[in-house]
């Protein structure tokens, strides 16, 4: 299945929802809410509360994250929020200022 791709220099100032993948290169201020999973290029530049499956990070973002099952961060993101995801990974270089909060609920 093809991703769906906010280019570089695109910007958006909004609310995203889907059910597709979404890979961000570009700039997005707002809302995000997907079923599936986000993508943020090093490039990208997220100032949006994030609510989706999984979350891959190598650019910055700014807001809160909630995943379903994980939340990645690659060496050179820049990550300022709190994150809520049963699986977190922060790669050595990340740098991350907020909460974690990793509580999976009982299904």
């Amino acid at each position: 299945m093809a991703n769906t791709v906010i280019g570089s220099s695109i910007v958006i100032d909004g609310e995203i929802s889907g059910d597709e993948d979404l890979v961000i290169q570009g700039t997005v201020k707002g809302r995000i809410s997907l079923k599936e999973s986000l993508i943020v290029e090093g490039s990208g530049v997220v100032e949006a509360d994030i609510e989706t499956q999984n979350v891959e990070i190598g650019g910055r973002v700014t807001g809160n994250i909630i995943a379903t099952d994980k939340v990645e961060m690659k060496a050179d993101c820049r990550v300022v929020g709190d994150v809520k995801a049963p699986r977190i990974l922060i790669a050595d270089g990340a740098s991350f200022k907020g909460n974690v909060d990793m509580d999976v609920k009982e299904r």
